[in-house]
């Protein structure tokens, strides 16, 4: 793949590769780095209509992002794969949080207030119900992940999932990233550099994103984002903090399930099995 990667690349630049490099892999994507500066991603499932969906939705998305996002230089369709300038900044640490809970708040409150009809056609409407939520979380911690959650941190686990989920009525939707987990956010230890990683971007429930900045970056980072998220007029409704735990605790456990049960992903599994404690908090 190396070998493609670096012959797409030139065909675009007009001159051969000096390097090709794999950055890795997540859920949906593997993205190459190209003499340094360029990432050439490509999308584990789709093909030319994938990335050439994510490709407009970037343009729009750059628009009205109060922080870098990824600017398409170009769409290979026959490969299956996009390219853009690399982004400034490493992958948020837990530990820098705080730095960035102003700037992801208003980042978020942007998104969220984008309408949607600005992206009809280049996302689609992520409206699952809780329950099936809660169930899905169940099934994984039964098969995968009980065994390697420590003793005194299973009482809290185990109580959330026989307790009720929220109820769907609660939910608002506007367009949200929708993953936006500490791995996409590009930071240089004082702001927030780059959010990377649209693919799936959607009209969903705002909380999930920041039930996600729960489970990666503790209580404090939260609050301070939520907190920033409304001054810049953001409104996930009145129970968005409990919406967001419920989403941070399904979501921890999907996390460890991963990374316990996917070849090179065991990162996942250990950095979900550290913020057990402080996503299962008491509120």
């Amino acid at each position: 793949m190396i070998d493609e990667i670096g012959a797409v690349a030139a065909r675009h630049l007009g001159r051969p590769a000096r390097s090709v490099v794999k950055l890795g892999e997540g859920w949906d994507n593997v993205a190459y780095e190209v003499d340094g500066d360029l990432i050439v991603r490509g999308s584990k499932e789709g093909g030319a209509a994938e990335v050439r969906r994510e490709a407009a939705l970037l343009a729009v998305v750059a628009e009205v992002s109060p922080v870098p996002t990824p600017q398409v230089l170009f769409v290979d369709g026959e490969a299956g794969v996009m390219a853009y300038r690399k982004l400034a900044g490493e992958p948020l640490d837990s530990r820098l949080g705080l730095a960035v809970a102003k700037p992801l708040g208003a980042f978020l409150a942007a998104m969220n207030a984008v309408p949607k009809e600005r992206v009809a056609g280049l996302v689609e409407v992520d409206d699952d119900p809780f329950y099936a939520w809660l169930a899905g979380t169940i099934e994984e911690y039964k098969e995968v992940v009980q065994e390697h959650v420590p003793g005194d941190l299973r009482v809290p686990v185990e109580r959330f999932l026989r307790e009720n989920p929220p109820r769907d009525e609660t939910k608002t939707l506007a367009f949200c990233h929708n993953d936006l987990g500490a791995e996409h956010v590009l930071t240089d230890g004082a702001t927030v550099t780059g959010v990377i990683d649209w693919t799936d971007a959607a009209i969903a429930d705002p909380a999930h994103d920041l039930g996600l900045v729960l489970r990666d970056l503790g209580p404090e980072v939260f609050a301070e984002t939520l907190r920033h998220y409304r001054d810049h007029g953001g409104d996930a409704g009145p129970t968005v903090e409990t919406r967001a735990r419920f989403y941070a605790r399904c979501a921890i456990i999907e996390d460890i399930a991963y990374g316990l049960t996917r070849p090179g992903a065991r990162f996942y599994a250990e950095e979900g099995l550290s913020h057990l404690a402080w996503t299962f908090a008491d509120n």
